[in-house]
């Protein structure tokens, strides 16, 4: 990771602890309002949890960075600078950004006074530095039609089998896929024979390629062919690490959080994943991901309806159902929250739908959860009101 703390003053790197943090002030530097006598910063047991970024991240949050800011200052990706606070969150047992902040000046990691609001990238610029690892990343999206960014300018990856390939070693995050794995996840049954793999690679070798470097984006081992860690960022990824870091804000108390970055999760999909790919690994992982997003949003309507954002859940369960006319806790969830806002008769309304499609196209009857909530609307439960406990 690019570093700019020789043009930082009171990095973290530079300090030797929370405690003596403080005292390392220029002299003449404005030190703001003095602390109470008897209140000493909070040291060592609770920064030492936190990783060499982690500490980073925190201490650019004090200094009043966004999270866009932070990404820009450490060149790192906006996902993960959002799992990292999220992290911080966790470890540090804090409510919100909020007090963070706040905990960032009282152990001492940022000095009153010498949090620059942006900080000089290397060479004394005044700019903010994004390192030239960051702008020269190549961005694979398979949360939709495949596309390959380079730069921010797209990229044309070729044929849709040649797309399958990229994605079959975009799916596979931290490991080589082999020759045949490719084969049968790509052509099936109907493999044209081994050769054709190195064929495709060698054409997204020099298609992707970062500079003059052949093998900078797709690597190679004895166990076969993967994407070079640190040169591709796959948009899968960036949506597990947002899906986490939001997991992270919720166990943390901070809900309205874990509701923001399980937004920018699903803003990741655009359209059907994998659209348009042939094989029989893109059909797998076209219903994986499709059903991962469902999940996702039912969950960040679960939360809105904790929050009290009863028409927001609304709105996005309305047209997850309509997408998902089948899926019975999304129908469930949605007859909670409109129960929830008064809306009784279209509550039982979605029951009488569900089950009738249900009935339609499966010749099933309506599983126990949406019968429960049918119940409770009938009877009139706060619980059933509440939405989210009954959920």
């Amino acid at each position: 990771m690019p570093t700019t703390t020789t043009a930082r003053q009171g990095h973290p790197s530079a300090r030797q602890g929370c405690p003596g943090a403080a005292s390392q002030a220029r002299p003449g530097a404005h030190q703001g309002p003095a602390r109470p006598a008897g209140r000493r910063p909070q040291e060592g047991a609770s920064l030492a949890a936190l990783t060499a970024q982690e500490r980073e991240v925190l201490y650019a949050l004090g200094c009043g960075l966004e999270d866009a800011e932070i990404a820009d200052v450490l060149a790192l990706p906006e996902h993960v600078v959002a799992g990292q606070l999220g992290r911080v969150l966790v470890k540090l047992g804090l409510r919100d950004r909020s007090a963070a902040i706040v905990h960032a000046f009282d152990c001492g990691l940022v000095v009153p006074g010498q949090g620059p609001r942006r900080w000089a990238a290397p060479g004394g610029t005044g700019r903010v530095g994004t390192g030239p690892a960051s702008e020269a990343r190549l961005r694979v999206c398979v949360l939709g039609p495949l596309r390959a960014r380079l730069g921010g300018r797209p990229v044309d990856v070729g044929p849709v089998r040649q797309q399958a390939v990229l994605a079959a070693l975009a799916l596979s995050p931290g490991r080589s896929v082999s020759r045949q794995e490719l084969l049968d996840g790509v052509w099936g049954m109907e493999s044209p024979g081994a050769n054709v793999v190195p064929v495709y690679v060698y054409r997204l070798r020099k298609g992707l390629r970062l500079g003059e470097c052949p093998d900078s984006v797709i690597g190679r081992d004895r166990y076969g062919y993967r994407l070079v860690r640190d040169a591709v960022e796959v948009d899968v990824s960036c949506m597990e690490n947002l899906v986490t870091a939001a997991e992270a804000a919720e166990r943390a108390g901070d809900t309205s959080e874990a509701v923001r970055l399980c937004g920018r999760a699903l803003d990741l999909f655009h359209g059907e994943p994998l659209a348009g790919l042939p094989g029989p690994l893109a059909e797998l992982e076209r219903l994986r991901l499709v059903e991962r997003r469902v999940a996702l949003a039912h969950r960040k309507a679960h939360w809105q309806l904790r929050l009290g954002r009863v028409t927001d859940a609304i709105a996005d369960l309305s047209a997850l159902a309509l997408e998902q006319p089948l899926n019975e806790p999304v129908a469930a969830l949605l007859m909670h929250a409109l129960h929830r806002a008064g809306r009784r008769a279209e509550a039982l309304a979605v029951f009488e739908r569900t089950a009738r499609r249900l009935a339609d196209e499966l010749d099933v009857a309506p599983g126990e959860p949406l019968r429960r909530a049918r119940r409770s609307i009938l009877r009139g439960d706060e619980a059933g009101r509440g939405g989210a406990g009954a959920a």
